[in-house]
């Protein structure tokens, strides 16, 4: 930590919360799937089956990014992605395996539906 002018600024590496495998609640995924934003971006990342960056993922290019950021950031506490820094990127990867370890065939059967609206 480095102190300006009263002020702590802390320099260091950005520190990404993801839950152990044994953490993840079926009411913490099934609450951050229920947000239409979210859900399409599990789906987008399922659908390339690699790591990709916020931006890639999501559906909608016009959304804030502050917005985007807090939509990720509700995933990745649920467990339901791994964000790792790339440079300047952050790449996004579902935890499938571990999803389908706790719950088996939750994302699925969720995915399996179409969209309403």
């Amino acid at each position: 930590m480095n102190v300006f002018k009263g002020s702590a600024i802390y320099l260091g590496m950005v520190q990404f919360v993801h839950p152990p495998r044994e953490d993840i609640t079926l009411a913490g995924v099934l609450a951050a799937l229920a947000e239409p934003m979210r859900l399409r971006i599990v789906k987008n990342l399922l659908d390339r089956k690699d790591c990709m960056s916020c931006t890639e993922a999501a559906p909608c290019p016009d959304i804030a990014k502050s917005t985007l950021s807090n939509h990720f950031r509700v995933l990745r506490e649920a467990g339901l992605i791994q964000t790792s820094k790339k440079g300047v990127e952050h790449r996004n990867v579902v935890r499938e395996a571990d999803i389908n370890a706790r719950f088996p065939k939750l994302l699925k059967t969720i995915l399996s539906f179409p969209e309403q609206g």
